[in-house]
């Protein structure tokens, strides 16, 4: 039964965004955002599992950041864009937990850079149509949008059970969008903002979709933060980092604890009335440009 009140120990942080003992799968974990997220779960005592279709990225990942929390990080090679690859990671896990509490939809890709429009007709078109083809646009749409998805679809009956091993308790799934998909401005990548976008909207479907279930759908939408999608590169540690002063209100990107934070707020009690809402975490970015948001 809701309450008003409740014993100040259940009230504490160690108790509102405890995630120990949840199993959490992450596509896309061995980099990046989702190895941000991979670490703060393990360090709270979480059982991680990360997907990735490259093999020695993800062992490193968990060779790192799995040792010496009371979690653990179990790496499974897999392709979110491939059912046959999906369905067998899902076997893996069925076979080892029997059931998952939090799912995190954050493999994904960028899209091919286009040049400025113009005022000229002739120069926009061969600068947006003719740099372009049918396959970018399907590629990033594929991994970023229908990926998360299918990799849903595939763990629902998993993600329920979930919900069934603790009272009161509600699996969730995250998705990672961007603050691209809520921004007017194209950044010269429609093709990435538009399958952000999509993203968002396909949030919002699932949480209506999956209520019944008992199956909570959120989105994280991320301004810039260090990965090898946004630096290019990551070092021998999987991390990348971003040093440089950003035009946000923030002045920086984004830091590890802040999506951590995020991250576990979603997937914790403290986040259990939360639904269908996109979070942005972008240093205030969607304050100085024409947003959606």
């Amino acid at each position: 039964m809701p309450q008003s009140t409740a014993p100040s120990e259940e009230l504490t942080c160690c108790k509102l965004f405890s995630v120990k003992g949840l199993v959490v799968v992450i596509t896309g974990g061995g980099t990046g955002i989702g190895l941000m997220i991979a670490q703060a779960f393990a360090a709270n005592g979480a059982k991680v599992y990360i997907i990735g279709r490259r093999e020695e990225t993800l062992k490193t990942a968990a060779e790192h950041y799995a040792s010496n929390t009371s979690g653990s990080i179990t790496p499974i090679q897999g392709d979110v864009t491939s059912k046959s690859s999906i369905e067998k990671v899902v076997e893996q896990i069925k076979q080892a937990e029997g059931h998952v509490n939090v799912l995190f939809n954050n493999a994904g890709i960028s899209s091919p850079k286009s040049e400025e429009a113009s005022e000229s007709a002739e120069d926009t078109q061969e600068k947006l149509y003719k740099n372009q083809d049918f396959d970018d646009w399907k590629t990033v749409f594929e991994t970023n949008v229908a990926s998360a998805y299918f990799v849903t679809l595939a763990f629902l009956p998993l993600l329920q059970e979930g919900g069934k091993k603790s009272p009161g308790y509600s699996s969730t799934v995250i998705n990672i969008s961007s603050v691209s998909g809520l921004i007017k401005e194209s950044q010269n990548k429609m093709a990435y903002n538009s399958s952000k976008a999509a993203v968002i909207h396909l949030t919002k479907m699932m949480a209506q979709n999956f209520s019944g279930l008992k199956i909570r759908v959120n989105s994280i939408a991320p301004g810039l933060f260090p990965s090898e999608m946004t630096m290019g590169e990551s070092d021998e540690k999987n991390k990348s980092t971003h040093s440089d002063t950003m035009d946000v209100p923030a002045k920086r990107a984004g830091d590890i604890r802040e999506m951590a934070g995020t991250a576990l707020y979603l997937a914790s009690p403290a986040g259990l009335y939360t639904n269908g809402a996109v979070i942005p975490v972008d240093g205030g970015l969607l304050l100085s440009v024409p947003s959606a948001y």
